[in-house]
């Protein structure tokens, strides 16, 4: 087989290309940070020519980045698959050696492993939220993390929110999708709904907008409900916000792995997500469903209102 030299970077970039009329910005944005880790992990090793990958360094970044990143198994495993599709991608454009995708493993995910990532229970729920009440009331952290509980929203249609898509008379929501202003949803048209809201949750929203909003508007001129000095709040801030708060030890719970927490490495900021405890939006809302399934509320209103099936 005779291969064509590429690098690293250049790589990415076309495979990102490719890939962008194929799958959702929430998807390419995925692949592109999981990705960013290899094209690292390749400068550190001085690789500048995919052409000469083997198997063995692909092992080499697997174990690379499972103590680099302080992965759980779950998060290796997806981290390891995309390289996977990537690594296929580059075969179909002469960048490596044919086969070499079957060469990438990840790990065998058991039932017990990925069990804390299908849901968060009401328990843990309620001791983040009953904090963020008493302690962070109606800061942005606060309003993001109730709204995805509550409402069962993905945190795209969350980030989506326009103050003018917020009814206070009438309790509810307009979730719509615009992506002409930068802000589509999953399912597109499919997924515009309104959402009702409890009063737990308006009155939340009220303060927010009253007393803790930033007055900005974006590029686009939109007003964001989720908002910073600086303008909309970008839906990785939002994701860290989750990962942070349901930490047990930022809201007052003793560290169930029995980590000091002036040496764990999870209390830093841009590792928030490697605490064994912490969730993702994703499982928060899967949380949230099978919360309200619990307390009897009919399945289609659930379906409505979190837009699944």
């Amino acid at each position: 087989m005779n291969l064509e030299p590429i690098d690293p970077e250049t790589a990415l970039d076309l495979y990102l290309a490719d890939r962008e009329t194929e799958v959702s910005q929430a998807t390419l944005y995925s692949h592109s940070s999981h990705l960013g880790h290899f094209l690292r992990w390749c400068d550190q090793e001085h690789i500048e020519n995919l052409n000469d990958l083997s198997g063995r360094q692909l092992h080499l970044y697997r174990l690379w980045r499972r103590n680099e990143g302080d992965l759980r198994p779950v998060s290796e495993k997806t981290q390891m698959d995309t390289l996977r599709v990537f690594i296929r991608w580059l075969e179909s454009i002469e960048g490596v050696e044919r086969d070499l995708s079957t060469k990438v493993q990840s790990p065998s995910i058991a039932p017990t492993e990925s069990a804390r990532d299908v849901m968060l229970d009401d328990e843990h729920a309620e001791s983040v939220l009953t904090y963020l009440e008493k302690y962070e009331y109606a800061t942005l952290a606060h309003v993001s993390i109730a709204l995805v509980w509550h409402t069962m929203m993905r945190i795209g249609a969350v980030h989506a929110l326009d103050v003018d898509d917020y009814h206070s008379d009438d309790q509810y929501v307009v979730v719509s999708h615009r992506p002409e202003t930068g802000m589509p949803i999953k399912n597109k048209e499919r997924g515009e709904r309104m959402v009702a809201l409890s009063d737990q949750i308006y009155e939340l929203l009220d303060d927010w907008i009253a007393d803790r909003r930033p007055s900005v508007c974006d590029d686009h001129g939109r007003q964001p409900l989720l908002a910073t000095p600086n303008g909309g709040v970008c839906k990785s801030v939002l994701r860290y916000y989750v990962y942070q708060w349901t930490r047990p030890c930022t809201h007052g719970e003793p560290c169930p792995h029995d980590r000091d927490s002036s040496e764990c490495p999870a209390t830093d900021r841009d590792h928030a997500s490697s605490c064994p405890s912490s969730v993702s939006p994703h499982v928060i809302q899967r949380g949230s469903i099978t919360h309200y399934l619990h307390r009897d509320m009919p399945a289609r209103v659930v379906s409505d209102r979190a837009n699944v099936s």
